[in-house]
């Protein structure tokens, strides 16, 4: 699969009521990694077509809302079904051209994630039907709840950072009942597209999910226009989540219903180590969760709290692993680390290391160096900053940049208030220690601090069905993708109650007294 991708640039189209259009405004995807190397071509809808697919998503919706649940589900079971089998190489090689994953990053997501969120939404679903009330006299009464589709349609925005996520913020809606405008990433177009595909060819009708790659602004633009907005699903940045949900609010008069909005935003992610933790484990955890993925993950470890007492070991092994860490492209085995997703990327994280090298406050002890010749290529970097308030250990940077502040052991209450306050985000998080009181008090003071906490743990690696994931703050609306509660945002249940028993009169007893 890896070598015929190479050897061909997909030409994908919009998908609008089951039709492929081809706009002729154009496009190209490359290869991070080989960024010479342009692995499709797709096509942009423009105002126009975003408002036709809006029309036939509505042409279509009563009937999609309408169809047995068991239908609708059975398309994701059998996605998730070829996916698992014969999709599988391809849905890899894609994500590790298109968006420079390692096969083992590749796997976790592509494969396994995208699988669970199909597999388990569905599970999910049968429980929230199977949720219905009491009927408190059965011979008087009978009630219902009829979990109905959202009254318009959905526009999910996906990122490019993993394949499963966009797969899951189109198809979630449309398991509920919904219809769906998917706008996907640029740079995760190829294989987004082939999910796309593989649905349709396991039964998903025309205009269910419309399939509309557009320039950002275009779309959001149209879709909170349109009266018949009922939901946005957002994976991206705060500033777009926040221009969306500022053009919602200027168009509340327009609307049929309270448009819902649901965003994951990124954060800003902590590692805090007592002097009781296992070193070796905080070492391996802290690698993983900053440099897997070049960082690129919403959940990466981007700062670490380390005790002065235990500082010299931590950096000492810190180092001896660091060098051990393989960057190269995403296609060869032995590569841990390979390029970051595009050029606005490099020159944002390039921006950080740059900071770090000229700030006094700040000391590079592992990476600085950046190569953009080939591929976006940024060394894994460590940086040691005196400042617990420097932008680099505050603001998110989405690469493969670790923060670490080593502060005194009598100052740990005082650090873990640092923790909680000196950032926007609350997404992820995790303690090291063995020692039960610490671990006890420093989850009590982290509380609002991450909506998925780890206790020994690296902060990423959610799994479906077992850390359904989300955070607050400025890292989204904590609606907690890979539980049920996550489906209850695509539904609208009304409340239906039969009655057995004709009303004989309009008196209460007390009138016949």
């Amino acid at each position: 699969s890896l070598r015929d991708m190479k050897a061909n640039t997909e030409e994908i189209p919009c998908i609008v009521n089951g039709e492929e259009i081809f706009t002729g405004n154009t496009r190209y995807q490359v290869s991070p990694y080989d960024h010479s190397r342009k692995i499709a071509q797709f096509h942009l809808a423009d105002e126009a077509l975003i408002k036709k697919a809006i029309k036939n998503s509505m042409n279509v919706r009563a009937e999609w809302e309408r169809t047995p649940f068991e239908y609708r589900a059975s398309i994701l079971l059998k996605a998730a079904d070829l996916i698992s089998t014969t999709y599988r190489s391809k849905i890899l090689a894609s994500t590790m051209l298109g968006q420079a994953k390692n096969v083992q990053q590749a796997e976790i997501d592509a494969a396994c994630e995208l699988i669970d969120f199909f597999r388990f939404n569905v599970k999910y679903a049968k429980e929230i039907y199977q949720n219905q009330p009491d009927h408190a006299v059965v011979k008087h009464t009978l009630n219902k709840l009829a979990y109905r589709g959202l009254e318009g349609f959905v526009a999910a925005i996906s990122p490019f950072n993993f394949t499963a996520i966009g797969a899951n913020l189109c198809t979630a809606p449309a398991l509920m009942g919904n219809v769906v405008l998917w706008k996907p990433s640029d740079t995760a177009m190829l294989s987004n597209y082939y999910v796309y595909k593989i649905l349709q060819e396991c039964g998903l009708p025309p205009g269910v999910i419309n399939f509309l790659p557009a320039d950002g602004p275009t779309f959001g633009d149209t879709v909170v226009k349109s009266n018949d907005l009922a939901a946005i699903n957002f994976t991206g940045s705060v500033p777009t989540f926040k221009r969306l949900w500022k053009q919602v609010a200027e168009n509340l008069d327009v609307y049929k219903n309270f448009p819902r909005l649901v965003g994951e935003c990124g954060g800003k992610n902590y590692h805090f180590v007592h002097q009781s933790a296992n070193i070796d484990n905080v070492i391996n955890g802290t690698i993983r969760s900053a440099f897997e993925y070049g960082g690129q993950k919403c959940s990466a470890c981007s700062r670490m709290y380390v005790p002065e007492s235990k500082w010299e070991e931590i950096k000492s092994k810190l180092l001896q692993k660091c060098n051990e860490v393989k960057v190269g492209p995403a296609d060869e085995f032995a590569t841990f680390v390979s390029a970051v997703i595009d050029d606005k990327a490099f020159d944002r994280i390039k921006g950080y290391v740059d900071h770090a090298k000229s700030s006094p406050n700040l000391e590079i002890i592992h990476g600085g160096s950046y190569d953009n010749s080939t591929g976006y290529f940024i060394e894994p970097t460590v940086v040691v900053t005196k400042d617990p308030y420097d932008k680099i250990i505050k603001e998110e940077i989405f690469g493969p940049i670790l923060s670490v502040y080593v502060y005194p052991d009598n100052k740990m209450e005082e650090t873990l208030k640092l923790v909680n306050d000196s950032t926007s985000f609350a997404l992820t998080g995790a303690i090291y220690g063995d020692n039960i009181k610490f671990l006890r008090d420093a989850a009590d003071a982290l509380r609002d601090s991450a909506g998925n906490f780890y206790i020994n743990d690296k902060s990423t690696g959610s799994v479906v069905g077992q850390q359904p994931f989300g955070g607050s703050r400025l890292s989204g609306t904590n609606d907690k993708a890979g539980m049920n509660t996550y489906l209850l945002k695509w539904v609208s249940p009304q409340s239906i109650k039969e009655s057995l028993v004709p009303l004989r009169s309009i008196k209460y007893p007390s009138n016949e007294a």
